[in-house]
């Protein structure tokens, strides 16, 4: 590993310890990052906004999924009918 805490981060999926503690819920995650995000769910900070429409989001995965909507994409189509 080339950080020292990436192999924490790592030797924890081993362990099963979870060092990150919510103070607000107690619970516990392996990852800093994973805590941050799940803070969020506690306040309604929203960091990520789209720049197309403005609707904000607290996780860049949801920012992400929701940027299809602006745009001609369609990942999915109905073996039925084609649409």
């Amino acid at each position: 590993f080339n950080w020292r805490r990436s192999l924490i981060t790592h030797q924890c999926a081993h362990t099963g310890e979870r060092p990150y503690e919510c103070s607000q819920c107690g619970k516990r995650f392996n990852r800093r990052g994973n805590l941050i995000s799940h803070q969020r769910t506690h306040t309604e900070e929203r960091p990520y906004q789209c720049s197309q429409c403005g609707k904000s989001f607290k996780l860049r995965s949801h920012l992400k999924v929701h940027l299809r909507i602006h745009s001609d994409v369609r990942p999915f189509k109905c073996s039925e009918c084609g649409k």
